[in-house]
């Protein structure tokens, strides 16, 4: 059998009929964006908007992504003359070919390109999908880590920087000499108030470069604050496979998803922005009860889910949705979650809730617990940590995200339930097993040591008993019985 070919500007005309395709004339789009962080998530939603823009006519907000990292994406797409295949799954599936990419950047190999790229008069917003991680800030403070060994890179060497930061600030700089008119940066990242978040470190970085470019960046720099939604699991080499039977042709880099999507964004641009709207984004005054509800409900569940579920022998979301009493939990968690968020009077909490249950019910997204547990030290604080900190503030009880965080603390201590290894993926992965070295199965040495790391804990939930007691209780239950045991004991309380 002859090999296929791969999906491509050539091989277009030979998809089958039921896969949308861009039916604009690419070579006349000019690049209005920059994406530094080109990873599944934004081809997924981000690029997939922007496709529709660019099929209304217009041709003005082409992508270039960036990866700070790795070649991989640049090389596969680019084989591909950067097509890729959006697959939709649901009971029903649906395929698009989407063509709003334009090129990817690796910025390791010519950091001097990307801060020129992004220099371009025609490029209006820079929006960016980095993980909590790529802020490189303490969650706890929400402040610079100035004394992080990149952040001292990029400010030791501006001209080949390394975090988002030192590339902004650089453009920013050599478009204000240029008398070019400023960027709006976009974080599409799930993080507290992440406009407002990311315009605080980005302008604390600018003032280490100079002062001068510090007071033009926190006077002249937007940062509008975002929500986005969709669930998008890891794409699999089965995944490829069928999608090669469906088309016909090879897409070695395609993204799977689940039909729903929404983002949600604060109508603050300085240079104009698509019409994102046209294509079913929401543009509003204040993102806050959006964002509070989405990181509260469905990531604090999400995460609930990748660690209480993982440990309970389930590998992916749809699969621990199916055992009653971890989906009991995922259910009480949202709820005790719906009185710490300042709702506006025309946002259906209720509706939102019954739709992620659904949604993570979904079986055709392999949506793995694994992958929804990496990076934990970054996510705790906002799913987390911040609504145990107004229900504490309330009265009210916690074991619900008590346990959560237990589920975490036994996550990665490195071991399951049924003593095998797990591959722990965090920032903080170092600092956390040097905490833990010397603690080995006592619950109480287990819980102080994590406690200790202020960085995602700070300095007032650690010296709280209620919270203490109630995540220690959790802890010794996990212990001693297992995951699954104390969820069934706490699903109903």
């Amino acid at each position: 059998m002859s090999p296929r070919q791969r999906l491509s500007a050539a091989s277009l005309s030979a998809l089958p009929a039921n896969v949308a395709r861009p039916a604009y004339d690419r070579s006349a789009i000019a690049t209005g964006i920059v994406h530094l962080g080109i990873g599944s998530f934004h081809r997924a939603h981000q690029a997939v908007y922007t496709d529709s823009v660019l099929t209304s006519g217009d041709r003005r907000w082409g992508i270039v992504g960036a990866s700070l990292r790795s070649p991989d994406t640049r090389d596969i797409l680019n084989a591909q003359d950067y097509f890729y295949t959006l697959n939709l799954r649901a009971e029903a599936e649906a395929l698009r070919v989407i063509g709003s990419l334009q090129d990817i950047l690796v910025a390791p190999e010519n950091p001097a390109v990307l801060i020129e790229t992004l220099c371009r008069p025609s490029v209006a917003v820079v929006s960016l999908t980095v993980t909590e991680k790529g802020y490189h800030y303490d969650p706890a403070t929400r402040a610079l880590n100035e004394g992080g060994p990149n952040i001292r890179h990029d400010l030791a060497h501006p001209g080949a920087p390394r975090t988002i930061f030192g590339f902004l600030a650089a453009a920013i700089a050599r478009r204000r000499k240029l008398g070019v008119m400023p960027f709006t940066v976009l974080s599409c990242d799930n993080l507290p108030a992440n406009g407002r978040t990311l315009h605080g470190l980005l302008s604390r970085y600018a003032q280490l470069v100079s002062p001068d470019l510090g007071s033009f960046v926190r006077d002249e720099i937007l940062c509008p604050n975002t929500m986005v939604d969709r669930i998008v699991p890891a794409t699999t080499d089965d995944d490829r496979r069928r999608l090669g039977d469906a088309l016909g042709v090879d897409d070695l880099w395609p993204v799977v998803a689940e039909p729903f999507t929404q983002w949600v964004i604060e109508d603050r641009f300085s240079s104009g922005r698509p019409a994102w709207d046209e294509a079913g984004a929401t543009f509003v005054r204040d993102v806050a009860p959006f964002e509070s509800m989405k990181l509260r409900l469905l990531n604090g569940s999400h995460s609930a889910l990748a660690y209480l579920g993982y440990l309970s022998g389930y590998e992916t979301v749809a699969e621990a949705m199916g055992d009653d009493a971890l989906a009991g939990f995922a259910e009480g968690l949202m709820t005790d979650a719906m009185p710490t968020l300042d709702l506006t009077s025309n946002v259906d909490v209720g509706a939102y809730k019954a739709s992620l249950l659904a949604r993570f019910r979904n079986r055709a997204l392999h949506h793995r617990t694994w992958q929804i547990a990496m990076d934990g030290s970054q996510k705790l604080p906002q799913r987390i940590l911040e609504p145990i900190r107004d229900r504490l503030a309330k009265g009210l009880p916690i074991e619900r995200h008590a346990l959560v965080v237990a589920g975490w603390m036994r996550y990665v201590t490195g071991v399951d339930e049924r003593g095998r290894l797990i591959d722990v993926r965090d920032p903080l992965l170092q600092s956390i097993r040097d905490t833990l070295e010397n603690a080995g199965r006592d619950v109480p040495r287990i819980v102080g040591a994590l406690l200790g790391l202020k960085t995602i804990f700070g300095g007032d939930l650690p010296a709280d008993q209620r919270f203490r007691l109630a995540v220690s209780d959790a802890l010794t239950s996990i212990c001693s019985v297992g995951s699954r045991q104390t969820i069934e004991r706490l699903a109903k309380f």
